[in-house]
């Protein structure tokens, strides 16, 4: 029987010719251009299972009146993602983006093989049966494993790994945007990927590879088409700090209430109970407020493209505000407020999908609301084009919930041909991301990893600390001593080992102090003493005690405030692991900080 090596024996033959011919600069170039090509193939792909399912389940539908199928779909959509994540995935696979940096700052950017097609497979039926998400963070964690794969078959180092992780979000979101600037700011802000004269070709490369691939099967249109009818004047400057603050408010809510209600999923440990209150939420939600069905792409198009109230009021086709016109203004602010609640029971009953298609469809109908009722009450006396800050608001909501100022306007001029609004998408961007930050000092994605410690960010010496981790830099060869030993039996020890602390420990293997060396060093040659004292009078206190959960940052912390070169080790039970050194930690620190710092 063939093993696994003689099946890919080839692949060990060409990675050996690779290795003698190629040399690791360029193979990492043909590499992204690989990773671009993927991505923007699953990016595709992924698009049209979801507008097939989609358009399959609701192409007949009344659009006069509220459709009960509304109640039937998000149910079946998510029984079927759960099913196929618990019977077939057998892993958890939401939260997307949060994954990749997590893997790029505590798994050696290492993606599990699975996460290469099992969100596409997952967030097609969530969204095409209605699941109020969007495919984006999915796709964004297909093409990070995408390069963490491929990087791994060719057994690239880690830095090269981090570095292909960033090809296939950067890929990702070029490829599904048709927006290479933006996948490579997005890459750079958000996944803090540094940028280098290293890093920006392959970066630039996968972006612009993923575009074309795109533009090749889908055509080169914008995926919003926008024309431009009302140009920006100056005396709306106030109108667009006004709009940028609402946005990072309505970004703050968004983020803040996603965590609540992620929690309350938490609280229910079974499945079922999950998929009960999520499924039931979401079905309600969306036969109130259709418009929450999916990605909500059709709103956006119709937001950015109406002319009238006669366009804008067929946003509230298909429910029971139908022909109320005049209750434009109070439905779209009640999407505002339900969509996160649509969102969080898409993910937290089951489903699969991010909060990209929500940031954007959010802040659409934001800036819409906005510019609409400044227009209604004749607020400053100026037109404001309600399509204009519709775009805007676009920017300012991903701005804010993401942390993105500049992939919100990047993304959003390339999602629309908007470049002739610029000036005005980066005060937006620029304000919502003042707004939210006196509130919230992480993104949606990072906070998670912030609060403990994992999150890997642009500050080097965090980042160093942050990619180390305390099993790396423990030592074992400190050998114990027990309370009953006397004198003598601890000179038998101490001629064993080349340290000069040694830790105590009792039968279970608790920690229960250390003796050091220079301590008792005026009475280890007196033999005469070996038998009248014993461990339990000597021994002192460890001046602190690191948890094996422990970051790095607080390593070095504890360091810092005791002075101490040897700290002890132990589990949350006290139960004795090693010592790190305080030499040890710093040499790990400088190779870490120099394999970062090498072009």
């Amino acid at each position: 029987m063939l093993t696994i090596e003689d099946k890919f024996e080839w692949i060990q033959r060409f990675i050996d010719w690779r290795e003698r011919n190629i040399k690791d600069k360029q193979f990492v170039l043909i590499l992204s251009f690989m990773v671009g090509v993927f991505t923007a193939l699953a990016a595709c792909l992924l698009k049209s299972w979801v507008e097939w399912i989609k358009e399959f389940l609701t192409e007949n539908f009344d659009s006069t009146g509220a459709n009960w199928l509304y109640l039937v779909y998000p149910v079946v959509g998510i029984l079927l993602t759960s099913i196929f994540i618990r019977r077939v995935v057998r892993d958890d696979i939401s939260h997307g983006v949060t994954k990749i940096l997590y893997a790029i700052s505590r798994k050696q950017s290492r993606i599990k093989r699975h996460n290469m097609w099992s969100s596409v497979v997952a967030s097609g039926i969530t969204i095409g049966f209605g699941g109020s998400v969007g495919a984006e963070a999915p796709i964004v964690l297909t093409g990070s494993a995408i390069g963490s794969n491929l990087g791994s078959i060719f057994r690239m180092d880690h830095k090269t790994l981090m570095l292909l992780v960033g090809c296939g979000a950067a890929g990702a979101v070029s490829g599904i945007f048709k927006a290479p600037i933006a996948g490579l700011v997005f890459t750079l802000e958000v996944l803090m990927i540094d940028l280098t004269m290293a890093s920006l070709l392959p970066l630039l490369i996968s972006s612009v590879t993923a575009a074309v691939v795109s533009y090749i099967l889908t055509g080169t249109q914008a995926m919003f088409p926008f024309h431009l009818d009302d140009p920006f004047a100056m005396e709306r400057i106030p109108y667009a700090i006004g709009l940028g603050i609402f946005c990072g408010l309505v970004a703050f809510y968004f983020t803040r209430a996603m965590n609540w209600i992620e929690n309350i999923f938490r609280r229910y440990s079974k499945p079922y109970a999950r998929f009960l209150l999520g499924a039931v939420l979401l079905s309600v939600l969306i036969y109130l407020f259709p418009p929450l069905y999916g990605e909500g792409y059709d709103t956006i198009t119709l937001l950015l493209n109406g002319e009238s109230i006669a366009d804008w009021e067929t946003v509230m086709n298909n429910s029971w505000f139908y022909g109320y016109e005049q209750l434009l203004a109070l439905y779209l602010f009640l999407i505002i407020l339900c969509k996160v609640f649509a969102s969080s029971a898409t993910n937290g009953g089951g489903g699969c999908g991010g909060i990209f298609a929500p940031s954007l469809f959010l802040g659409c109908i934001a800036g819409f609301v906005f510019s609409y009722l400044c227009n209604k009450f004749d607020i400053g006396g100026i037109y404001i084009p309600e399509k204009n800050f519709a775009l805007m608001g676009m920017a300012g909501l991903m701005s804010g919930v993401m942390h993105a100022p500049l992939t919100g306007v990047f993304l959003i001029a390339e999602l629309t041909g908007g470049y002739q609004l610029f000036l005005p998408l980066m005060i937006v961007s620029v304000c919502a991301y003042l707004t939210i930050i006196v509130f919230e000092p992480h993104s949606i994605y990072s906070m998670r990893l912030a609060k403990k410690g994992e999150l890997l960010t642009h500050h080097k010496d965090k980042a160093v600390l942050t990619l180390m981790n305390v099993e790396s830099v423990i030592e074992t060869d400190f050998l114990p001593v027990c309370p009953s030993m006397d004198l003598g039996d601890v000179v038998k020890v101490i001629s064993k080992s080349n340290r000069n602390v040694f830790p105590v420990v009792n039968a279970y293997d608790e920690l229960l102090g250390v003796v050091v060396m220079n301590s008792i060093r005026k009475v280890i040659f007196r033999q005469e003493l070996y038998h009248r004292y014993h461990v339990d009078q000597f021994m002192e206190d460890a001046v602190a005690k690191i948890i094996n959960t422990d970051s790095m940052e607080e390593v070095m912390r504890k360091f810092d405030t005791t002075h101490s070169w040897y700290l002890p080790v132990v589990d949350e039970d006290n139960k004795y692991i090693g010592f790190v050194s305080k030499s040890k930690a710093l040499n790990t620190y400088r190779q870490v900080m120099v394999d970062m710092s090498e072009e």
